[in-house]
């Protein structure tokens, strides 16, 4: 079963925390299931960035980003190469590492 090491966040985990999830759960699935309460102002539709992460260890085993996702992420806040929307990253059957980042932008709550 595939591990998913979440790195400190001052927010949702401060800690870090290791989760245990099965193959073709969502990385954004999986936090929720374990408490790590990640934004996600779309409900999971792929339509808003509040999910966005960094998959720092282990990118190379998810299926690469949809054009959709991509067009999502170019709206992110602190978009880099490991980027990605939690609620479009599925687990495959190796470990990763994942970054919250400290920022994020949600339309609905900024007023937009």
């Amino acid at each position: 079963m595939p591990r998913i090491i979440f790195l400190p966040h001052e927010k949702y985990c401060p800690e870090g925390m290791l989760v245990e999830a099965e193959p073709g759960v969502s990385v954004l699935d999986a936090a929720l299931e374990a408490g790590i309460d990640i934004e996600h102002a779309c409900e999971k539709a792929c339509a808003c960035t509040t999910c966005h992460v960094w998959v720092r260890e282990g990118g190379q085993s998810l299926e690469p980003a949809t054009d959709r996702e991509e067009d999502m992420l170019d709206k992110a806040w602190g978009v880099d190469p490991d980027s990605r929307l939690s609620c479009q990253a599925v687990l495959a059957d190796a470990d990763l590492v994942v970054e919250i980042p400290r920022y994020t932008l949600n339309m609905v709550s900024e007023g937009h």
